[in-house]
C-alpha cells in the first residue's frame, strides 16, 4: 500500500467562489504590472512592453523552523563555497572526469588554469549566491538542498516585491490577520549593497560597474531593478549593460591589467549571462570571458566561484569526510550535512557502477543532473533509466551526477499566468525556497558575509522543472507555519 502524499493546508480556506476569484485576480494582475513584477513576452517580443510574470495568487505555507534554518545556514554555506572556490587541488580532482566529456565546463576550467598560470590580477571576489531547497519527508519536516547557485542567481529583485503583492491580496480577501507570518524580504537592497561594497573595495575613482547580459533579456525587470536601486542609492556609480560579444569588441586591458570600457576602468563585472553553452555561440564570447578574468575587475562570480557551483562539486561535498575537510568536525558541519540529499557520482569506478545499478533498479527515485545552471536540463522518472542505459558504457555519463529525488509536500493553490483563462483551476503545487547570500573576500580574508533575503518559486506538482524564466514555475512568497 503506497504512502499518502504529504500535504500542507493552504493559507486560507479554498476554493474561492468564481466571482471573488476573478475580481481579485484582475486586481492582482494590475498590481503586478504597475509594480514591476514583469517579464518580456518570449512569444511576442518587443522592448516596448512587459507582461506580468507568472505568480501564485496566495502565499504558500512553509515550515517556520526550516525557513529559519535555511536563513541561519546561508552564511555558513557562503563561506564553504568560498573555500571550495579557492581550493585548487579539490576543484581539479573533483572536476577531472567531467572535463573529459563536458566541453562547457572544460572551457571554464581552461580559463581558470590560464589565469592562475599568469597570476591572478584581482584577489578579491564577489559572490551573490542562492541556495535552493525543497521540503522532504512524510511530516514535511526536512529541509533538503536542491542546488547552490553561484552565477546569475536571479529573482532577488522581483521577489522583493512579491510579499507586498501577496499581503495586498490577502487583506482584500479579508484575511489580514495572517500577514504577520509573511517574513520581510530585502533581497534587492542586500544584493545591490554587495555590488556597491565591492565597488568601494576596488577604490578607483571614475570606475564603472558592468552587467553582462544576454543578447535578448526577457527577465528585464529583475535585472533593471538592480541598476535602478544602485542608481538611487549610489548616483556616483555608472553602470553599463554589455553582452559578452560587446565586451569582446569594446573592451581592452591596459598595462595595469585594468579592464577598460569607454575609457573608464571597470570595478565590478556582474554576470547575468554566461552560465550556459548557448550564451557562447562563438570563440569571441570565450575570449571576452578570459579577458574579464585576466583583469583587475572584481568578478561576480569569479571563474573559481563558477566552477564551485557545478553539480560535481555538490556531489563531492556530500561524500563522507569531504565537508569535514573544509569545515572541521563541529556541530555546524552536521547541520550542513543534514540538508544534503543522496548525491552519487557516475564515474567509472565501484561507487559509480553501484549508483548506475541503483538507479536502473528504481529510476523514479532519482534525478540525473548535468553541470548546468538555468533550468530545463535535468532528467526525471523513466527517462533516467533510458538515459543511463544509453550512456552506461559511454564516457558521457561522467558529465552527470545522480541525485535522490526530493518529494516535497503538496498545497492547493491558484497560478496566475499571462494569457491563461480566468478563473484558473485550483491545482496541486510544490514550492522551492531560495536563500540569497553575499560574500566578499580573498583566499585568506573575508570582508563581508551576509544572508540578504529569499525567494519562493512554485510549480505544478506534476511539473519536473521549476524555472520561472524558462516558463515552468511561478513567483511566490512564503507564509510561515508552525507544524
Amino acid at each position: 500500500m503506497s504512502q499518502p502524499e504529504p500535504r500542507l493546508a493552504p493559507c486560507i480556506p479554498l476554493p474561492l467562489e468564481d466571482k471573488a476569484l476573478t475580481e481579485i485576480i484582475e486586481k492582482a494582475k494590475d498590481w503586478a504590472l504597475m509594480h514591476g513584477v514583469g517579464m518580456r513576452d518570449k512569444n511576442h517580443f518587443t522592448k516596448d512592453a512587459i507582461q506580468f510574470a507568472p505568480f501564485v495568487l496566495l502565499p504558500s505555507p512553509f515550515p517556520r523552523q526550516e525557513f529559519n534554518k535555511a536563513i541561519e545556514l546561508q552564511t555558513v554555506l557562503n563561506e564553504l563555497m568560498h573555500k571550495v572556490a579557492h581550493d585548487e587541488a579539490f576543484l581539479q580532482r573533483t572536476l577531472q572526469n567531467a572535463l573529459e566529456v563536458d566541453e562547457f565546463t572544460a572551457n571554464l576550467y581552461n580559463i581558470w588554469v590560464k589565469v592562475k598560470e599568469e597570476g591572478i590580477a584581482q584577489s578579491v571576489t564577489l559572490g551573490l549566491f542562492r541556495s535552493d531547497y525543497l521540503m522532504h519527508g512524510p511530516d514535511n519536516n526536512k529541509l533538503k538542498q536542491v542546488e547552490f547557485n553561484t552565477i546569475a542567481s536571479s529573482f532577488g529583485a522581483i521577489t522583493s516585491h512579491l510579499p507586498t503583492l501577496n499581503r495586498y491580496i490577502i487583506r482584500q480577501l479579508g484575511h489580514g490577520d495572517i500577514v504577520k507570518n509573511m517574513p520581510e524580504n530585502r533581497a534587492l537592497s542586500g544584493l545591490c549593497t554587495g555590488i556597491t561594497d565591492a565597488y568601494d573595495l576596488f577604490g578607483v575613482p571614475n570606475a564603472v560597474v558592468v552587467f553582462v547580459v544576454e543578447e535578448v533579456s526577457y527577465n528585464i525587470c529583475d535585472q533593471r531593478f538592480h541598476e535602478f536601486e544602485i542608481a538611487e542609492k549610489r548616483p556616483d556609480i555608472t553602470i553599463f549593460r554589455k553582452t559578452l560579444n560587446e565586451i569582446y569588441e569594446e573592451s581592452s586591458l591596459n598595462d595595469k591589467k585594468q579592464l577598460i570600457i569607454e575609457e573608464r576602468p571597470v570595478a565590478v563585472v556582474y554576470y547575468r549571462s554566461g552560465y550556459e553553452p548557448a550564451q557562447y555561440p562563438t570563440q569571441r564570447e570565450w575570449d571576452a570571458r578570459l579577458r574579464v578574468e585576466r583583469s583587475t575587475a572584481i568578478k561576480c562570480p569569479s571563474i573559481g566561484y563558477h566552477l564551485a557551483g557545478t553539480k560535481k562539486v555538490q556531489q563531492a561535498l556530500a561524500t563522507p569526510g569531504v565537508l569535514e575537510g573544509f569545515m572541521g568536525a563541529g556541530g555546524v558541519t552536521g547541520r550542513v550535512r543534514d540538508i544534503f540529499t543522496g548525491l552519487y557520482s557516475l564515474d567509472f569506478d565501484d561507487s559509480g557502477e553501484r549508483a548506475v545499478e541503483m538507479a536502473l533498479a528504481d529510476a523514479t527515485r532519482f534525478v540525473l543532473k548535468p553541470q548546468r545552471e538555468g533550468g530545463g536540463h535535468n532528467v526525471y522518472g523513466a527517462d533516467v533509466r533510458d538515459a543511463l542505459l544509453r550512456m552506461r558504457h559511454g564516457r558521457e555519463r561522467m558529465a552527470y551526477i545522480l541525485m535522490e529525488r526530493i518529494l516535497p509536500p503538496l498545497v492547493k493553490g491558484y497560478v496566475v499566468r499571462p494569457g491563461a483563462s480566468v478563473p484558473p483551476p485550483l491545482v496541486d503545487l510544490v514550492s522551492e525556497l531560495g536563500i540569497f547570500g553575499v560574500i566578499i573576500g580573498t583566499k585568506d580574508k573575508i570582508y563581508s558575509n551576509k544572508q540578504v533575503g529569499h525567494m519562493l518559486r512554485t510549480k505544478l506538482a506534476d511539473a519536473n522543472e521549476g524555472g520561472v524564466a524558462a516558463g515552468l514555475g511561478a513567483l511566490d512568497s512564503p507564509l510561515l507555519v508552525d507544524l
